[in-house]
């Protein structure tokens, strides 16, 4: 068995369980976490940055990578429209430096599925 993730470590086709990806849902009732967008980096619990490529969002809370399938995701959203329907408040920044947690939160740590 050992031998058998060693192979498949060496050929890059074993992916790690917290690949950072994010499925947006259609229905709030799909979702893992409701999220609302702020305005202003001010109000959010969390800044985000988004990556090109879903190896930068690895064991990152704050990097996140967007994925076309719900089968791809270690974390589904859905986006709310009133701040107080979310579980999560969010800002997405520009540059990789910007993020991180601006509020301690109860998903702090734990944006990915365990």
């Amino acid at each position: 068995m050992k031998r058998f993730f060693t192979i498949l470590v060496v050929l890059g086709l074993y992916e790690p369980i917290y690949s950072g990806g994010i499925y947006i849902c259609k229905y709030a009732s799909e979702a893992d976490i409701k999220i609302f967008v702020a305005d202003y980096k001010s109000e959010a619990d969390l800044c985000v940055y988004v990556a090109q490529y879903k190896s930068e969002a690895e064991d990152y809370d704050q990097i996140w990578y967007f994925v076309d399938y719900q089968s791809e995701a270690d974390v589904k959203i859905h986006y709310v429209k009133y701040k107080s329907e979310a579980d999560l408040i969010i800002f997405f920044v520009d540059y990789k430096s910007e993020a991180g947690w601006q509020q301690q939160n109860k998903f702090r740590g734990r944006i990915r599925r365990q």
